[in-house]
């Protein structure tokens, strides 16, 4: 669906945010991009609809060069959700916010309707239909935009920072919405420093630092390495810590999903319980 390649950005301020970035993102792959801040994360994600062109290098979306295309154009197939919801809001009502994109795209006025009622019960903001964006707080911000992109159901979503000032109801919420595209074989891309949500979710991890990406790999073997976060100051996930300091009792490291790690328990206790008997 993306390709980017040799991808080098500079700011007007002569700081090179990019440096000589390569990466394929295929239909329906699930990436979380992580990394300390001032890695490159954000300006990254911004040229994968066109919001930004590469100083040099290319980005292929869908086969289309984003620097021949218009970012509306784009913005059809890539909805990008920002970190700060106040840089995409500005309608009247949160209804009017979450109907724009979906009338600007020309669909008809019932799908228009089920759409922005299917979003408005999904981010529990029902109660705010007919409310100005603006008065909600910031964790009720950040599920107006994102319901505003949700609602067009585009085929590759791109989030930065979503869980930021969510609770935890509202981030399982986010994680079995973004498991649901997955298996619909939507693409799904997130900049996030939310280990925990990502060890819970188990994407694609793409590691970045200066600029650069240093590792991409399955969580379970990058959020397990120590040496890739510790460069990245990514601290390991709970579940992680937790099995290693179990090692010295035979069990493995590279654990961070919550499924696998009942079922190791389980079977480790089941061997001792036999071991007595």
């Amino acid at each position: 669906m993306i390709t980017i390649d040799n991808v080098h950005y500079s700011y007007a301020s002569n700081i090179e945010a990019l440096k000589g970035v390569s990466l394929t993102i295929n239909d329906g792959d699930f990436i979380a991009i992580m990394g300390q801040n001032g890695a490159g994360k954000t300006t990254f994600i911004k040229h994968f609809n066109g919001l930004l062109k590469p100083t040099s290098g290319t980005v292929h979306v869908n086969g289309i060069e984003t620097t021949k295309t218009s970012v509306a154009t784009l913005a059809k197939n890539v909805g990008f959700v920002f970190q700060n919801p106040d840089n995409q809001l500005f309608s009247e009502t949160v209804e009017d916010e979450i109907a724009f994109a979906l009338k600007n795209f020309k669909y008809d006025k019932k799908t228009i309707e089920e759409q922005v009622t299917w979003a408005l019960d999904f981010f529990s903001l029902t109660q705010y239909r007919k409310t100005s964006p603006f008065l909600l707080s910031g964790g009720e911000r950040k599920r107006v935009a994102l319901a505003s992109v949700l609602a067009w159901n585009p085929d590759a979503l791109v989030l930065d920072e979503p869980t930021i000032g969510q609770d935890h109801e509202q981030k399982e919420k986010l994680r079995q919405f973004i498991i649901q595209l997955h298996a619909k074989k939507k693409t799904v891309i997130m900049v996030t420093h939310d280990v925990e949500f990502v060890a819970e979710c188990n994407p694609r991890v793409i590691l970045m630092r200066d600029g650069k990406i240093i590792a991409d790999g399955i969580a379970k073997n990058i959020l397990t390495n120590p040496t890739l976060l510790e460069e990245s100051s990514i601290v390991l996930p709970q579940i992680a810590q937790i099995f290693t300091k179990l090692y010295p009792l035979g069990l493995p490291t590279d654990i961070i999903d919550i499924t696998e790690a009942e079922t190791i328990l389980l079977a480790a206790n089941a061997k001792k319980q036999e071991q007595l008997t």
